[in-house]
């Protein structure tokens, strides 16, 4: 009988909500995190309907490479802000084309200036 793998929660920084959000992503294991790597990893979180939050995606990161949530500074930070931000908006641009949606109807509606559509 094989061990069981390895759960998400067992990566540092990354706690029983991380691995829920990975479950209901389809991510079951560390291992499986690790091999789609934390862009992949977030983007499949986000589209999932896990809300985007900067410093989730790099704790994620960090503890991937094995280093505390708060190791992130200066240069290497403004770096994983930028790579977030395209996932982020990758992802807002993917859900907007398929609830047929322009950009500024999806924004709108973030911040709740529209009412939602039925049937959206």
């Amino acid at each position: 009988m094989s061990a069981a793998p390895d759960p998400v929660s067992s990566i540092r920084n990354l706690g029983p909500a991380v691995e829920a959000a990975c479950a209901r992503a389809g991510i079951h294991s560390a291992d499986a995190l690790r091999d789609l790597g934390p862009d992949a990893a977030y983007a499949m979180l986000i589209a999932s309907g896990t809300q985007p939050h900067f410093i989730g995606y790099y704790a994620m990161v960090m503890g991937l490479q094995g280093r505390p949530w708060n190791d992130c500074h200066g240069d290497e930070k403004v770096a994983l802000r930028k790579r977030f931000d395209h996932i982020k908006n990758a992802a807002q641009s993917l859900d907007t084309k398929e609830k047929g949606r322009t950009p500024m109807d999806a924004a709108l509606d973030e911040i709740g200036v529209i009412p939602k559509r039925s049937g959206v």
